[in-house]
Order: structure tokens, then sequence, then C-alpha cells
């Protein structure tokens, strides 16, 4: 019989490693393999690492923002950049 995967439980390293985790969760729930209790295991683990990304995502934003001496976002338009 073929042995289960198990939800990985632990928290991620890295905002990387927490997509590579977010992305095998999807894979397993849509192919419909898991059973109910394994699904619901799989979705609050999914919000968790949902929450770990949006938590990575503002303090990177919140650094940019620091690291500007204005403290504003500077668009840059990316079409007159790669023609310099």
């Amino acid at each position: 019989m073929k042995k289960k995967e198990e939800v990985d439980d632990s928290n991620p390293e890295s905002f990387e490693s927490a997509m590579e985790q977010l992305e095998t969760l999807v894979s397993r729930m849509e192919n419909g393999d898991l059973s109910l209790e394994e699904s619901l295991k799989a979705f609050e683990q999914g919000v968790n690492l949902t929450r770990f990304c949006q938590d990575q995502l503002q303090k990177a934003e919140l650094k940019v923002q620091e690291l500007n001496s204005t403290g504003e976002f500077t668009e840059i338009d990316e079409e007159n950049e790669s023609q310099q």
C-alpha cells in the first residue's frame, strides 16, 4: 500500500520555502487524494503559510521604504529604463 504523504507542519525557513510548500499543498488538494481531515489540515497549513508570506512581503516593503531617502516608493518606468 502506498504511504500517504504527510502535510509539513514545520515553519518555513524563507519566503521561497513557504511558496514551495504552498504549491505542494495546492497540488495535493487539487488531485483530490486527501481525506476530509487531511484536506482541512492542508488548508490550515496553507493559511499559515500565506500569512507567513504576507508578513515577509510586508517586511520587505517596509525595508524598501526605509532605504528610500524620501520614504516613498519611486515608480520605475520599465519601458524607459530598458531603453537607457
